[in-house]
């Protein structure tokens, strides 16, 4: 579980193009006439790790799926500057199909239109890295939570994506699995993959993090790199985010 990405299965992709901006131009989400996203303008650029904090309820999934295009805001726009790069999304509870854990992972590569060929080699290698070949015929559906987000993380990264949003991606998971991920998501980044990330672990945000983005009750206060944001927080809130104080 611990051990590197293996090169074969980075090399068998083609290198991925420059990530285009993200733009959110006053973009706000409301759901039964309460607002929830209040009207935001950033523009995420470049190929950085941002973490996106905050308190329980404050809208971090919220952007995260306006972001992937799985939500549209109620007005205002978010768009990509350019051609929609390739995404992939692992939620805080993974989605995953009808089928066995291998069979989830080389249906990922099928619509990808990898070549039949290579799918399962390279299924295979996946479930290795993850840790869960053993499991690689049983239902995706009666593994534990901890491996389905495992296997979510594996199909995402077969997936090559430009673009890789996590939504908590380790909080079901032990202490030697959430070093595997992180490792992962290193990795992700070291080959061009853009990184937007939810956490609550201050801790794990300080050794990812290249930026963060601090909403507090539907509104984005601070886009700002993470140096800055742990050592001079720019709002009270942020502030007593990082003291460990409650906030809503």
């Amino acid at each position: 579980m611990n051990a590197p990405l293996t090169s074969s299965i980075v090399s068998t992709y083609t290198a991925k193009p420059s990530v285009p901006a993200l733009h959110f131009q006053q973009a706000s989400f409301e759901h039964h006439g309460h607002r929830l996203l209040a009207p935001t303008t950033l523009t995420l650029s470049g190929c950085q790790r941002t973490l996106v904090m905050g308190p329980n309820g404050a809208g971090k999934s919220l952007l995260m799926r306006l972001a992937h295009g799985l939500l549209r805001p109620s007005s205002g726009q978010v768009s990509w500057e350019g051609a929609v790069p390739v995404q992939a999304m692992v939620f805080q509870r993974p989605v995953l199909l009808r089928r066995s854990a291998i069979d989830n992972l080389t249906y990922a590569l099928a619509v990808q239109r990898v070549p039949r060929r290579k799918r399962k080699p390279l299924a295979l290698q996946a479930l290795e890295k993850f840790g869960l070949a053993p499991l690689a015929k049983r239902p995706a559906r009666v593994l534990s939570g901890g491996e389905q987000q495992r296997l979510a993380l594996a199909r995402a990264w077969l997936l090559n994506p430009a673009v890789l949003f996590l939504d908590e991606p380790t909080s079901a998971l032990d202490p030697a699995a959430i070093k595997a991920v992180e490792d992962a998501v290193n990795e992700f980044h070291q080959s061009g993959t853009r990184i937007v990330m939810t956490s609550h672990d201050l801790h794990q945000a300080k050794r990812l993090a290249d930026e963060v983005l601090f909403i507090y009750s539907g509104q984005v206060l601070e886009h700002t790199p993470a140096e800055r944001f742990f050592d001079t927080p720019a709002s009270p809130q942020a502030s007593a985010f990082i003291r460990g104080e409650l906030v809503w």
